[in-house]
């Protein structure tokens, strides 16, 4: 080799300097930009603290724990010891009215949808002046529109009083089915002693019924015999089901024998072992996902070369593990203690539940039904607490965000079903498959392939827009939130407590719909 190429080949082979290697120019950059916004985020945490004790405003979450001196409209506790359960109150509202919201939307939105692609011409119509009526008005006048014609369409509450006994009657069942400018008032199903009992036996049918499903499927597929998979499985769990609502007692010594003593021995664990505990939790955790980070990364010649963004992922997670040590260790050493309180009492309370002497067959059926019924205080009537009551603030709300998003939701699947190739279609028809089944099998299962991620930010929207039940007095936590910092003036406390609760609802929303694309995906060699 001449000098000549030997100059050439130390230049093509010699590294550059560093700050002219791409790669460490680039992780200074992101580094640089991250050291950029934690400075920024804390000078703008120290300006308002600064600016805000300047004003004397008081700052800090210890309002949590003040008596807000309120009265809520509806849920799960209408007269809360402190905010903070005044806000657990205005969350679980939330929750329920989207949680409901998501299901019937979804429904409703893929009938819509399928009805517009309809062969009938005024099915087809209908569905397409429903989606276009609803897109093109705000949902916020929807919800008025619907909290108007509760108000005025339905009969009025208490007006109905029996000349004889003076008691208050309401249509068009009384006792069964109440329906006023008050709400809609029905027949509600709960739970009872002996409940936990029977759900022991139904989860063993449920695992029975997997099984049976699971064997049915094989011989199915192995002979091509009709075996009904689903309904046999049905029939299995529904058999444990009835079989349990008269033998659930036996198992009265599930609280006992088992929930008691693990309740026991969290009792005794002292709070520096949990500590410990958790700590070494968190790096083991790091460690194995790093392992199988790197595992997954590896061929048969060695292991491949990582990106900047691999190796990000390795040191985020190095990292994370130390903060969470750190955290644990030295900055909230008192959450160890929590833990154990917390759990302490969840095992407490499932000892009791699954306790002996609890669920009778007879006197205490697993599951109970509560009938309507009307409150009279002085001179006014209202709905009582024991049936399942829907409220005009709740119905105005749930209407209008479910028939909004249904139509949203009725054009995805629509443009689902056309992305769907015209050879499936041509295929299940010759096939001799009628519509339904066609749909069921073949049409859908591909459409939603292609529409879960778009469904997935309407389901974020429907539960953003249930902040909007403030314009007609329902009980959410926004409402709940406006009262409590009108009542302690905490108003960027509140605020915060907002962001994180629907920050966490988009994320959990997110990770569910993010499942499910993964496993609908088609799997590609």
């Amino acid at each position: 080799m001449t000098d000549t190429q030997s100059s050439l080949h130390a230049a093509a082979t010699a590294k550059p300097p560093f700050y002219r290697d791409s790669t460490i120019v680039k992780w200074l950059a992101q580094l640089a930009t991250l050291a950029a916004v934690i400075f920024a985020l804390v000078f703008l945490v120290g300006e308002a603290g600064e600016n805000l004790e300047a004003k004397s405003i008081q700052t800090g979450f210890d309002f949590l724990e003040v008596d807000p001196d309120i009265a809520l409209g509806e849920g799960i506790d209408t007269d809360p010891a402190t905010s903070g359960r005044a806000l657990w109150v205005g969350m679980v509202n939330t929750i329920r009215m989207a949680i409901a919201g998501i299901a019937l939307a979804t429904v409703l939105g893929t009938l819509i949808g399928i009805g517009r692609l309809s062969s009938n011409w005024l099915v087809a119509k209908l569905a397409s002046a429903f989606i276009e009526y609803m897109r093109n008005i705000p949902l916020l006048v929807h919800i008025i529109l619907f909290f108007v014609a509760i108000a005025t369409v339905f009969p009025g509450f208490g007006e109905d009083v029996d000349p004889v006994s003076g008691d208050v009657r309401q249509g068009p069942i009384n006792g069964v089915l109440h329906i006023s400018n008050k709400g809609i008032s029905i027949p509600r199903v709960h739970i009872d002693d002996g409940f936990y009992q029977w759900l022991i036996v139904v989860l063993i049918g449920a695992a029975v019924a997997r099984w049976v499903a699971k064997k049915r499927h094989e011989v199915q597929d192995r002979t091509g015999q009709v075996t009904y998979p689903v309904l046999s499985a049905l029939g299995v769990l529904l058999t444990f089901a009835v079989a349990g609502w008269f033998t659930h007692p036996i198992f009265g010594w599930v609280g006992d024998a088992v929930f008691a003593p693990i309740r026991d021995l969290i009792d005794g664990t002292p709070p520096g072992l949990v500590q410990i505990l958790l700590t070494v939790t968190a790096v083991t955790v790091a460690a194995w996902w790093i392992k199988r980070f790197f595992d997954a990364r590896r061929t048969p010649g060695g292991s491949a070369k990582l990106t900047d963004d691999d190796w990000f992922r390795v040191i985020f997670a190095g990292v994370l593990a130390g903060v969470a040590s750190l955290v644990f260790l030295l900055l909230w050493p008192g959450m160890s203690s929590w833990l154990i309180n917390s759990s302490r009492d969840l095992f407490d309370v499932l000892a009791n539940k699954f306790g002996d002497g609890r669920g009778s067959v007879f006197d205490d059926p697993p599951l109970n039904v509560s009938m309507p019924d009307i409150e009279k205080r002085g001179n006014f009537a209202n709905m009582g607490p024991s049936g399942l009551n829907l409220t005009q603030g709740f119905a105005a709300v749930f209407f209008g965000v479910v028939l909004y998003t249904a139509a949203f939701i009725a054009e995805i699947v629509r443009g689902g079903i056309l992305a769907v190739p015209k050879g499936q279609t041509e295929a299940a028809q010759a096939i001799g498959l009628k519509r339904s089944t066609m749909l069921r099998l073949v049409i859908l299962p591909q459409a939603f392939r292609v529409s879960l991620p778009p469904l997935g930010n309407q389901y974020l929207n429907l539960t953003k827009n249930t902040s909007l039940a403030i314009a007609v007095g329902y009980t959410d936590v926004v409402q709940v939130g406006q009262t409590i910092f009108n009542q302690t003036g905490r108003s960027l406390e509140v605020f915060i407590i907002w962001m994180l609760f629907y920050l966490a609802c988009s994320l959990t929303i997110s990770v569910v719909v993010n499942f499910f694309n993964v496993r609908l995906k088609i799997v590609e060699r």
